[in-house]
């Protein structure tokens, strides 16, 4: 087949915009590997840096200052890269290979590595190449548009863009950074390989009846009959059209073939892929539920598939955890609430399944459906993604700084707004039930109302709660939840989650931008923590077990992580063994420690 238009999706790759995503990626990668102690950048003058290669043949300069928890704060414009003494240009690939040895990145893996970095770098020339909004002009916009308006990925992370496994034209087609709308492929999955789970409230009709239209339905069903089969013995579900194309219809080719997954065409609503690449949030009706798809897709060290072994306990977990936080007054009062995960479908394949449940041939086929956050506002309130507080422009101003200026109140009044909606609810979840989520910018959404936080709503519940408690009664298919933790751990998913992959840039960018001066950021974090204590005087005993303001804490690495191994970050068996510390970082809110 000729490709009628090989270069249509590389336009955005022009020199200027390569040499801008390049300088961006490298002021990130030297920040964060100096953070991660990867690299140790030699004081020459006067906040000027150096680091040498290896073989000494190599040399990058750059002004920095150092912030808060080892923060790398460098000045873009300031770094030069000189080879044999002769300036050369800014290549991030080219960082990585003469630095490898001081990565520790192995032989096999740099490869792959390498190939997600270029990857990470083909989106950041995408997303300069078409930046629709400034930081100014988000403050009025909607909710999708902020989401698809954020270019960071991860903030630790350095390769945090890839997708391997799409090509330029998948890219352009079902890449978040594109925003292309999407119609979802159904399938109708044989009941004897596919099983269908939902909260009490639900079951499969209700499900399929919200998310099709009558004639949408009557049409897939016509195409079972069609093949003389009973609609009664299958489940409709969707699926990632590039999933159906690139694996389904191969690896499931005995199922096809068989009548046990039949292929019944698109649906008629048109959908928007979210920064988790998999996730899809309904544009054609946006009270309907985002669909959660599996995407064989290596992005940020995994897979991107879905067990349907998990997706049997799922809303079981939803509706533990969601009767959790309903049930708490204090969690109420913040107004802190759950996108339930509420139904779902797996597709098992019987052939693979003896090789391992957890290889990533066993997660090709299933669907997640989770509730709009839409239905949860009232008529004033909007709702953007949090990672949207640590979004710069291009032209260097920032998105937070924008909205603390249109609210009319101080930054330091914003900010204690924006913690009693974050922080509050975490440590409550924290100190009262040993119950951790994961909190980054990504999994949380933040309700506003006149630019001001109000609440927040997690999500992304079920695959990364925590609960450490052991004397909690669990249902059966709760239990996976539960996770046999070392206690000096515990608290650090406060010290890095929150403090270190959170925190520490949202100060950064605070205090670059002249809005609020780290000292003034950190002790508000600090009167969030104290005002909490004295609010829950009963959890004294537990305040002093795990104390938040101790001089120093244990630093958790995540770009080592992904160098380790960049194919599979975390053993999912045993995550917790996985993570890397090195190092100590100095607790910036021990200077704040309340007097008893």
């Amino acid at each position: 087949m000729k490709m009628e238009t090989p270069t249509q999706n590389i336009q955005h790759l022009t020199k200027q915009n390569w040499d801008k995503a390049n300088a961006l990626l490298l002021k990130k990668t030297l920040s964060e590997f100096a953070h991660e102690l990867l690299i140790v950048p030699v004081l020459k003058s006067d906040n000027l840096y150096s680091i040498s290669s290896p073989d000494k043949t190599v040399e990058y300069t750059f002004k920095a200052s150092i912030l808060a928890l080892n923060h790398w704060s460098i000045a873009i414009e300031s770094i030069k890269k000189t080879k044999n003494g002769i300036e050369s240009p800014l290549r991030l690939l080219e960082f990585i290979i003469e630095f490898k040895d001081h990565l520790g990145i192995g032989e096999s893996l740099l490869p792959t590595y390498l190939e997600e970095i270029t990857s990470t770098l083909y989106s950041t020339a995408y997303k300069i190449a078409n930046e629709k909004y400034n930081s100014k002009d988000l403050l009025d916009l909607d909710y999708q548009i902020i989401e698809h308006a954020m270019t960071e990925g991860h903030p630790c992370f350095v390769a945090n863009s890839g997708k391997n496994g799409f090509n330029i034209d998948d890219f352009a087609a079902f890449s978040p950074e594109a925003n292309a709308p999407v119609q979802l492929l159904w399938l109708a999955g044989h009941r004897s390989k596919a099983t269908f789970t939902a909260i009490e409230t639900l079951d499969y009709q209700k499900v399929l009846q919200q998310e099709l239209d009558a004639e949408t339905i009557s049409r897939f069903e016509n195409v079972l009959q069609s093949q003389n089969l009973n609609v009664e013995d299958y489940y409709f579900f969707p699926v990632h059209p590039w999933q159906w194309f690139n694996k389904l219809a191969l690896i499931f080719a005995p199922d096809v073939a068989e009548a046990h997954l039949i292929c019944l065409g698109y649906g008629k609503d048109e959908y928007s892929a979210q920064q988790s690449i998999r996730t899809f949030f309904n544009i054609s009706s946006p009270e309907k539920f985002y669909a959660k798809t599996a995407l064989s897709v290596i992005n940020m060290g995994f897979m991107r598939g879905l067990s349907p072994y998990y997706m049997e306990s799922t809303p079981a977990i939803t509706e533990w955890v969601a009767n959790l936080v309903e049930n708490d007054a204090y969690l109420q009062q913040k107004g802190f609430t759950l996108l339930g995960e509420v139904a779902t479908l797996g597709y098992r394949n019987f052939l693979y399944e003896p090789l391992g449940r957890s290889i990533p041939h066993n997660k090709m086929l299933a669907t997640l459906w989770r509730e709009s956050p839409i239905p949860k506002l009232s008529k004033n309130q909007k709702i953007m993604t949090m990672a949207a507080l640590l979004h710069v422009d291009q032209s260097g101003n920032s998105f937070v700084s924008e909205l603390i200026k249109e609210s009319g109140i101080s930054a330091k009044l914003w900010v204690k707004s924006y913690l009693n909606a974050y922080l509050s609810p975490l440590l409550h979840c924290f100190y009262q039930h040993e119950m951790v989520f994961m909190p980054h910018g990504e999994n949380l959404i933040l309700v506003l109302e006149n630019h001001v936080p109000l609440k927040a709503i997690m999500k992304d519940i079920t695959e990364e709660v925590m609960v450490f408690n052991g004397e909690i009664p669990l249902p059966e298919k709760v239990k996976r939840i539960h996770i046999n933790m070392k206690e000096p751990l515990k608290v650090l998913c406060l010290f890095n989650d929150v403090f270190q992959f959170y925190f520490r840039f949202l100060s950064a960018i605070l205090a670059e931008s002249k809005t609020l001066s780290e000292e003034d950021f950190w002790s508000c974090v600090a009167d969030c923590i104290t005002q909490y204590q004295e609010d829950q005087p009963h959890l004294k005993e537990q305040f002093k077990k795990y104390n938040l303001f101790v001089s120093e804490f244990d630093a958790c690495c995540l770009n080592r992580l992904q160098l380790r191994n960049n194919k599979q970050m975390l053993d999912l068996a045993d995550p917790i063994e996985s993570l890397q510390f090195v190092g100590k970082l100095k607790n910036p809110v021990a200077a704040f420690i309340p007097v008893v």
